[in-house]
């Protein structure tokens, strides 16, 4: 399912309390409270925007952050009681967007997430130009056969003229089957290259590979590019 913000924290009566609010305001929104429940939601929904708290019962907001950025690129605005000018250089300096302390002003808020929600659909739009300007494909970018590119800056993908932007994660394992391509690539091999860790299980990479066939396939329950070779790994075909 697809949602325009997530609150990460565990002052639930709070988290609720702007998710209805900005729910009057046509931007849906869901909340959870620990960095635990953070990444389950993400793993089982589209999100284009996280207000996160740094203080969480499970773990730093900090921490979050950081995993956040290795697999998703979305705006990050943290929310939180701490005032100290550290905190804030931190939390910007590890990939925040914003930070906005408590007690917040919930239609300040809500202009702050509208503001980042509105830049994030303008590089959507951007990204999805069937023909893009030179300062997003560069002239020596290769095509490969097909019709089928990647483009490493913007995280995205182009099949059959059509641009589809990436999480990193996804970006990474299509690079690592693009790297491969034609040739049946393991299921450890796919966990070290992109996970850096072979020691995964098997739900997490059938996640990326379904939300990949999702955004890449026709039909993403028989798939003309990626397929599985049952009980070894994955195959891109070109």
């Amino acid at each position: 399912m697809h949602y325009d913000c997530l609150i990460v924290d565990d002052e639930i009566e709070l988290a609720r309390m702007t998710a209805e609010y900005f729910e009057m305001f046509d931007v849906k929104t869901q909340y959870v409270e620990s960095a635990a429940s953070c990444f389950d939601f993400l793993e089982q929904n589209d999100v284009d925007l996280i207000l996160l708290d740094i203080n969480l019962g499970d773990g730093s907001g900090f921490d979050v952050c950081k995993k956040v950025r290795e697999e998703y690129k979305l705006p990050i605005l943290f929310i939180s009681a701490r005032q100290s000018d550290d905190d804030v250089l931190i939390a910007l300096s590890i990939g925040g967007d914003d930070y906005v302390k408590k007690p917040y002003s919930l239609a300040v808020l809500l202009a702050k997430v509208k503001i980042q929600l509105k830049k994030a659909e303008e590089l959507r739009q951007l990204m999805t130009l069937e023909n893009p300007p030179a300062a997003i494909i560069k002239e020596e970018q290769p095509v490969s056969p097909g019709n089928f590119a990647l483009d490493e800056p913007t995280m995205s993908v182009i099949v059959k003229g059509q641009r589809i932007g990436l999480k990193a994660k996804e970006f990474a394992l299509l690079k690592c089957l693009y790297d491969h391509k034609n040739t049946i690539v393991t299921k450890d091999a796919l966990f070290e290259e992109v996970w850096g860790d072979k020691f995964y299980s098997d739900g997490t990479l059938n996640v990326h590979i379904r939300k990949l066939r999702e955004k890449l396939e026709k039909d993403p329950n028989n798939p003309d590019l990626i397929k599985t070779v049952w009980g070894t790994g994955y195959i891109l075909e070109l």
